[in-house]
């Protein structure tokens, strides 16, 4: 892959959208460790985006390219203009959310439940694509409640792919909207990759990258082995952050990064002194997604420990990142 062009196939590694974790400043920290890998908003319901403050809920810097806005909605009209403004906001995407099972997207009649209205879908999606020239996506489910995950998947999947959309993201468990909490359905019921092979292989034509339960690197090489076109990784990308550093090489061909986690604290204190300067953002915001980054090394807990009794301080300065860090013991690279 040429290095002078660095948002080919983002979607070969990305970055879920997770509710109340991937805001901007979480994407600013994840953009010290990979500079490649597609990241997402957390999901902005369409009239949000219509009615509300969009500068706090759109705003983002240029150095999070590639970003997506992760959309949620079931109103064409609402939905193409929201895309619109999304558009230009500068965003690189934006994704339909037909996959989150909360109650509160329920009660507006979008997310997961849209499993069950493939045909509404391609309606948005159709005039989502008429709207804007960026692409749209869609991310789901193999299915809600007692659908067949196999028929579900597909007619999610012809109706969209109708309406131009080329990328689908598939979250490989049902979503039980009734019965379980949407924690519990993280883990229940079981995942079911091979219905994503088998969608990828009905239609190689189609982006197909998986979601659910990827913890490491190794199982998103693994989908791209299966010949899925891209992995996105949730909850082992936000709670052992540190697995993003080698995104840029294993998955898009740059050469071997000099990164190291210090570093990386240092540039995040800067980057949290000038939030805390230029936005009025409280260290505690920007601190609370980092408390994964040292995972694994001896110090770890004693950096978690000392952010998570100095940070909930409204007062608490950006010199807190680097004292907490000092708790941990410089990396020690391995001999070239």
């Amino acid at each position: 892959m040429s290095l002078e062009q660095p948002f080919a196939a983002p979607h070969r590694l990305s970055v879920a959208p997770m509710m109340d974790w991937t805001d901007r400043h979480c994407r600013a920290f994840h953009r010290h460790l990979t500079r490649r890998a597609l990241l997402y908003t957390e999901m902005v319901t369409a009239d949000a985006v219509r009615f509300g403050d969009r500068a706090r809920l759109l705003g983002f810097a240029p150095e999070e390219h590639p970003v997506a806005l992760q959309l949620g909605g079931a109103d064409p009209a609402a939905m193409a203009e929201a895309a619109r403004i999304a558009e230009d906001f500068g965003y690189d995407e934006v994704n339909v959310n037909v996959g989150c099972p909360s109650d509160r997207v329920q009660s507006g009649r979008f997310g997961a439940c849209l499993m069950r209205e493939p045909e509404l879908v391609g309606r948005v999606v159709a005039a989502m694509r008429h709207a804007v020239s960026i692409p749209v996506t869609v991310k789901c489910r193999i299915g809600v409640d007692d659908q067949d995950p196999g028929p579900a998947l597909d007619a999610l999947a012809d109706a969209v792919t109708e309406a131009g959309c080329r990328t689908l993201v598939v979250h490989a468990r049902k979503a039980w909207l009734q019965g379980l909490s949407p924690k519990e359905n993280r883990d229940v019921p079981p995942l079911d990759y091979g219905r994503v092979d088998t969608l990828k292989a009905a239609r190689p034509e189609l982006t197909v990258v998986l979601n659910g339960g990827l913890q490491d690197l190794d199982a998103a090489q693994a989908a791209l082995d299966r010949g899925l076109d891209g992995a996105m990784l949730g909850r082992a990308a936000y709670q052992t952050p540190w697995v993003l550093a080698d995104v840029d090489r294993r998955f898009f061909a740059a050469p071997l990064s000099e990164l190291d986690r210090h570093a990386v604290v240092e540039a995040m204190a800067e980057y949290a002194a000038r939030a805390r300067r230029d936005l009025g953002t409280p260290v505690k915001s920007i601190a609370r997604h980092m408390l994964g980054l040292f995972q694994g090394l001896p110090g770890a807990r004693a950096w978690r420990r000392h952010l998570a009794e100095t940070m909930p301080d409204p007062e608490a300065m950006p010199g807190i990142l680097t004292e907490a860090a000092a708790r941990v013991a410089p990396e020690r690279r391995a001999a070239a």
